[in-house]
């Protein structure tokens, strides 16, 4: 190889790491409008009390939260939803989510 070949292989490695780094840019900038979206979204359909309960919960359970986050928002586009959630209704909704919780007991003999 001479010096002419390895400066084009360079220039190419180069053009192709700066198209993915503007993908990559491209990706998170998608990531965050949807988010923007959904909060503007959980913002209609839930009451005050309703959303810091749901974020307490990402605290704790960021899967859990994110399903009941899509499942509130697809009732809503739906027509599913009367009106606005409020605290009661989305601790009903977190129990029934919730995976149970089985007792164990040990007995010694």
């Amino acid at each position: 190889m001479d010096d002419s070949e390895l400066e084009a292989l360079r220039q190419r490695k180069l053009a192709e790491m700066q198209q993915g780094g503007q993908q990559q840019a491209e990706a998170k900038e998608r990531a965050r409008q949807m988010e923007i979206q959904k909060q503007a979204m959980l913002r209609q359909i839930l009451t005050p009390e309703a959303r810091d309960r749901l974020s307490n919960v990402r605290v704790a359970n960021p899967e859990m939260a994110n399903m009941v986050e899509v499942q509130l928002i697809q009732l809503a586009q739906s027509g599913r939803l009367a009106g606005m959630i409020n605290d009661d209704m989305l601790r009903d909704i977190l129990m029934r989510v919730a995976p149970q919780r089985r007792e164990i007991t040990i007995e010694r003999r």
